[in-house]
């Protein structure tokens, strides 16, 4: 009987290292193994229970997010801020606005620039004024605005649920039809008092209880209200200056328009639908041409602060007629 020929000990050391090698790794084969079907190294039943789970988890997620910013809005009002007056990031002192503005390419400057009486040299500013205003003539440019409207006066504020008309009749010759009298180097700029809802002005009503730095032509015409027509002393007055004695006397004589200040009729402001900010036209009837004038606006009630430098209660912009 023939003995078993033994292997050679470098056979049997190549038949181990090849049990050792790894497999070479297949991308295409780990994404999807046709010859136990896995994907991605797991069977369909276990990512029906992976994919189960998570469409659980993020549904009762987004459930619970849904609940909470449901609950949140419960507590707001649509028409009510939940933070106002010293409370509100806005606060208690309001602003003061003016328009026309400069062009979008220069938001930072304040001057009102413009050469001569040809209509192309004034056009930005007369066409930046019908953008503003349109609002004021077609009242269904403003959500809710149109049968809610009520001819306000002073002795007959508006009724619940009711605003105050603007008639923007009373601003001649500061109308679209008069070029804002822009072609006479006249021009017209309208004041707009920024809102805050709730805020109630305190009235400079007596001419004996004045500022002694409200500007002497405006307690002047503080007096002749008082005596002429003292049911139209609750408003907030407006003065427009000079901010520097040149500016004052290259400014000329200045007209408001329809009166010398906002109505407090229109106060307090209540968000109500279809409400409009009254305005008060400033027309600069003969500024000096060729000269840049440095004009400050402000807004005159008790509990409005100035300050120059914060522009605090008050607007500044300059006037330039070539």
């Amino acid at each position: 009987m023939s003995k078993p020929v033994p292997m050679s000990p470098s056979f049997v050391d190549e038949d181990l290292h090849n049990l050792r090698k790894p497999k070479p790794f297949k991308l295409g084969q780990f994404l999807y193994n046709t010859e136990d079907g896995t994907v991605m190294g797991r069977d369909r039943s276990s990512w029906a229970k992976i994919g189960i789970f998570y469409v659980a988890f993020y549904g009762v997620l987004a459930a619970l997010v849904a609940i909470c910013m449901w609950a949140f809005f419960q507590t707001l009002d649509p028409r009510i801020p939940k933070w106002t007056l010293d409370r509100s990031l806005i606060g208690t002192n309001p602003g003061l606005g003016f328009r026309p503005l400069p062009p979008v390419d220069n938001v930072e400057s304040t001057l009102i620039w413009y050469k001569g009486t040809q209509h192309e040299n004034y056009k930005h500013w007369t066409d930046s004024l019908d953008d503003f205003l349109a609002v004021y003539k077609v009242p269904g440019l403003t959500p809710g605005r149109g049968q809610n409207i009520y001819n306000c006066d002073y002795n007959q504020p508006p009724p619940k649920g009711q605003v105050c008309d603007v008639d923007i009749k009373t601003w001649s010759p500061c109308t679209k039809e008069n070029n804002y009298s822009y072609h006479k180097s006249a021009p017209c700029i309208f004041l707009k008092l920024n809102k805050i809802y709730g805020w109630i002005p305190e009235y400079y009503n007596r001419s004996n209880d004045l500022p002694v730095s409200m500007p002497a032509s405006l307690k002047t015409y503080i007096a002749e209200v008082e005596k002429t027509q003292p049911e139209k002393l609750n408003t907030i007055w407006v003065s427009c200056e000079g901010e520097n004695p040149a500016d004052q006397e290259n400014i000329g004589a200045v007209n408001y328009l329809p009166i010398r200040g906002f109505p407090g009729y229109f106060y307090p402001y209540q968000n109500s639908e279809g409400y409009l900010s009254p305005l008060v036209a400033v027309h600069f009837q003969r500024p000096k041409r060729g000269i840049i004038i440095n004009v400050e606006c402000r807004a005159w009630a008790r509990n409005i602060i100035h300050d120059r430098k914060e522009r605090i209660g008050s607007v500044h912009y300059e006037l330039l007629i070539d």
